[in-house]
């Protein structure tokens, strides 16, 4: 691809997720039985801008495109933990939304590439989540990071990330077993492109997680045009087999000196600065128990931030379209 990244054409059928132990003998689902019913995300826009994308992979049917190049090769079997480390601190900020039954969400996110130092092991992530609360043993999200350990440069990258219970991983895209893709043209762990600038254009992406109401599989779909990426067996989870109890919008760092030494969150600014020149979250919504697109309930969202001396929120709230939310910080690159 332009920039040097290599993706490999995989047989679907020999995806690393089959590795996994619990999906010994799974079945792809190639496409969702159906879709959360609700409004057209195109109109509901507050700001007229464009989408930033990952590079399209023309990989034949049948078969999905996975990223190689001369970090990956070396991690292509390792989770997220044994790239970061274990010890890894980690300061978020966005909106907490619990106590509710949680059947997939969706967002609009715009697109920056948040400051994170080369010789360290941190990441600068932002992505929608669904977890179960109990010590969220299981998670999945869908977002961008910048992790200089991970890829081994400083772009902004389309992922999706989980935390497996069995294995006690934080995982992404294919770097280890669970997550099955469909598509053959989506590049997970590519760079998304063009992305934001302070003060000038600003582009974003749409994404959405949702449970499948027949096969119960949750799964991620991408862009204006809901395209099928991929899903994660329900079988792999226990906490979040039939639904989630919490999600989150927003950023985080992570890493061994991620508290200590932070690396920006978002566009590196302060929430107060606004349109422009903060990141926001907008047009964020859940789905029901009916597969139905619902706003967040008011009183179940907390917006906040670990360390409101690093990173902060603001214009935080709703309208038709959703709750919207500004975030991120300098961290301690100020």
């Amino acid at each position: 691809m332009e920039g040097g990244d290599i993706f490999d054409c995989v047989d679907v059928n020999l995806q690393p997720s089959f590795n996994h132990p619990l999906l010994k003998n799974h079945k792809i689902q190639m496409e969702p039985s159906s879709f959360p019913i609700g409004m057209d995300v195109k109109s509901a826009s507050l700001h007229h801008v464009s989408q930033a994308h990952p590079p399209l992979v023309s990989c034949p049917r049948g078969t999905i495109p996975i990223l190689r190049n001369h970090i990956r090769d070396r991690l292509s079997s390792k989770s997220i933990d044994e790239v970061v480390g274990k010890d890894k601190q980690q300061e978020e900020v966005g909106i907490r939304y619990q106590h509710d039954d949680i059947y997939g969400t969706r967002a609009i996110i715009n697109v920056y590439e948040p400051k994170v130092k080369n010789h360290t092991k941190d990441l600068s992530a932002t992505s929608i989540e669904i977890y179960n609360g109990l010590g969220r043993e299981e998670a999945i999200g869908v977002g961008y990071l910048v992790s200089p350990s991970l890829s081994g440069d400083s772009f902004a990258r389309f992922h999706v990330s989980w935390d497996d219970g069995l294995l006690k991983k934080s995982c992404y895209d294919h770097t280890c077993p669970g997550f099955v893709q469909v598509n053959h043209n989506v590049g997970l762990g590519g760079r998304l492109q063009p992305i934001s600038v302070y003060n000038g254009p600003q582009y974003v992406i749409t994404v959405l997680m949702f449970k499948d109401p027949r096969t119960k599989n949750w799964w991620v779909v991408y862009g204006e045009e809901n395209t099928p990426v991929g899903y994660w067996p329900s079988s792999l989870f226990t906490f979040i087999k039939d639904k989630g109890d919490t999600a989150f919008w927003g950023g985080h760092v992570s890493g061994p000196t991620a508290s200590t030494d932070s690396p920006q969150i978002g566009s590196g600014h302060f929430a107060s600065e606004g349109y422009g020149k903060s990141a926001y979250i907008e047009n964020i919504q859940i789905i029901d128990k009916y597969n139905k697109y619902l706003n967040p309930v008011d009183n179940k969202a907390f917006a906040g931030s670990t360390n409101s001396d690093k990173f902060t929120v603001d214009g935080f709230g709703m309208n038709k379209s959703g709750m919207h939310i500004y975030y991120g910080g300098p961290g301690d690159l100020v």
